[in-house]
């Protein structure tokens, strides 16, 4: 067994049934970028990251991704077309079938931990059938050190295999893919995927179950950083919303970038140990914390380069979703530990392609629980196979596909929360303005940026405000550094008409989606829909 020069620990795999497997236990990154490189699994760029391609998936694969059903899930998730049951004693044979292709094979094995806060620690073995892969786990995962690893002792274990490939008919899973959650023996079983984004992903749906039901502590889909006076702001949203651009404000220190707690205690705390950013058109004028933390100990995933090794941030020839993963020390300006203070502004981040939603605007407690159990943003064209145009995107709660229970129960904590310490609410839209997608621009990133500190340093709350004529949001008519005719997002369209058609359907298409969470929603969260004609 090769153990690191940093940790002399080694182990045996054989109570997790990986027999007479060559462990490499804990191994520096770059002793796992230099394993990669030597299997030929990845390139180095000019810069000293490491280049992957992570096969089939480039991304999540949502209709792959299973719970077992067993004594302790089965009358707590929300079993769905999300939250996919699958059968106990298929998840104990795939198991099984996972663990026989890794005997006898080179594995790497780290442990580490989730949540920053001591008090909601969660220990996890990672076991990787590549180096590339248990890299990855050293990044987005918290670091223990020499001391914490002498006695340590998992909470859950990540088996993951992107080689092994399932046979649908006979284990269970849909096709040759699978990430499966199993709350009883605590394990997440990743394979026939390459995709890294699935490791963290599991571990984080995993969190979204523990957190309320054992620990009254809100999961949270969100990046979270905090000012100079101890003020903690977050960021919710989608992928591509902006999470991680906004929240690396050299002016505050960054938490985290994707998932957090939001404690009984009122205090918030980073799930994660680094973070893992969109790269698509990524340059160091618009976003220079992310570029310069593109060095060595990065991975970027599925992106170009040219014959110098140098990227190219603008060709998506292989995904949309290109990607680098970065221990968040890359970042210079950190919460340490990444934990913060009660949030005093929370922001709904959304790409509205259909250039009808404000850029900001003020929400009331019924439009926050609203918009936070609708949780929009819109794909735009190429983004997936067969999108031609805008089509409006809901995802409970900011991310729907990792929230085993029903939205409602983590809209009423976050709303009660909100109520409890008077936290200001507002939506951004970081999507298009002067017209939908095809005929307006995207949001200034500048004019985002000025309206979000504006909101932090309580420039909004002297200003007048007008309510938009369809979702009734409440816009501000003045913002430093902001055009006011940027501000109020129908006198940016050329054809009025145009734009009034385009704001009743897009509220048409959120009060549709809403339908399904009526039953379970109070007289003031439906006040807080649009009015559409």
């Amino acid at each position: 067994m090769l153990a690191n020069t940093q940790f002399t620990k080694t182990i045996a795999l054989d109570d997790y049934g990986i027999r007479n497997a060559t462990v490499h236990y804990q191994l520096a990154p770059e002793e796992l970028q230099q394993a990669t490189l030597e299997k030929g699994q990845g390139v180095e760029t000019r810069l000293g990251a490491l280049a992957v391609n992570t096969g089939e998936f480039t991304g999540r694969s949502p209709k792959d991704r299973f719970i077992v059903k067993d004594e302790i899930t089965k009358d707590k998730v929300w079993w769905s077309d999300i939250n996919i049951p699958f059968d106990s004693r298929k998840f104990d044979s795939l198991y099984e079938k996972v663990t026989e292709y890794l005997s006898e094979k080179e594995v790497y094995v780290r442990d580490s931990y989730a949540c920053a806060d001591d008090d909601y620690k969660l220990n996890i073995r990672v076991i990787n059938e590549y180096p590339w892969s248990n890299m990855f786990a050293y990044n987005m995962f918290l670091r223990p050190d020499e001391k914490e690893l002498e006695n340590f002792q998992e909470d859950w274990v990540i088996v993951n295999a992107p080689g092994f490939k399932a046979d649908p008919a006979v284990d269970g899973t849909r096709q040759h893919n699978f990430a499966i959650l199993n709350f009883e023996k605590k394990i997440a079983l990743i394979g026939g995927t390459g995709y890294t984004g699935e490791i963290k992903k599991g571990i984080f749906s995993a969190l979204n179950f523990i957190l309320p039901v054992y620990k009254d502590t809100l999961p949270m889909h969100c990046s979270a950083n905090v000012g100079e006076e101890d003020d903690t702001a977050i960021f919710f949203g989608l992928s591509g919303t902006g999470k991680t651009t906004l929240s690396a404000d050299p002016s505050r220190k960054l938490i985290g970038d994707d998932e957090h707690g939001w404690t009984k205690e009122n205090s918030v705390f980073n799930f994660e140990g680094g973070c893992y950013a969109k790269v698509i058109n990524l340059s160091e004028e618009n976003e220079p914390d992310i570029y310069r933390a593109i060095k060595p100990g990065a991975i970027l995933e599925n992106v170009i380069l040219n014959k110098n090794g140098d990227v190219d941030f603008s060709d998506t020839s292989i995904s949309q979703n290109t990607r680098v993963s970065y221990p968040i020390h890359h970042i210079d300006n950190i919460q340490n530990p990444s934990v913060g203070k009660n949030p005093k502004n929370i922001f709904f981040l959304t790409a509205d392609a259909f250039g009808v939603l404000p850029p900001i605007s003020k929400l009331t407690p019924g439009q926050a629980a609203y918009h936070f159990i609708s949780g929009y943003t819109a794909k735009v064209a190429g983004t997936e196979a067969g999108i031609n145009e805008p089509v409006p995107s809901f995802s409970a709660c900011f991310g729907a596909p990792f929230m085993p229970l029903h939205p409602t129960k983590y809209a009423e904590m976050l709303s009660a929360k909100m109520k409890e310490n008077n936290v200001t609410v507002w939506l951004v839209n970081t999507g298009w303005t002067g017209g939908p997608y095809g005929v307006g621009s995207r949001m200034k990133l500048k004019y985002t940026r000025a309206m979000i500190d504006a909101a932090l340093r309580g420039d909004l709350e002297d200003v007048s405000f007008e309510q938009h004529p369809v979702f009734g949001l409440a816009m501000p008519v003045e913002c430093n550094n902001v055009p006011a005719e940027v501000l109020n997002p129908r006198k940016t369209w050329k054809d009025k008409e145009a734009y009034d058609c385009k704001a009743n359907n897009l509220a048409r298409s959120f009060k549709e989606n809403f339908e399904k969470f009526e039953k379970q929603a109070n007289e003031e969260i439906m006040k807080g829909a649009p009015k559409a004609n």
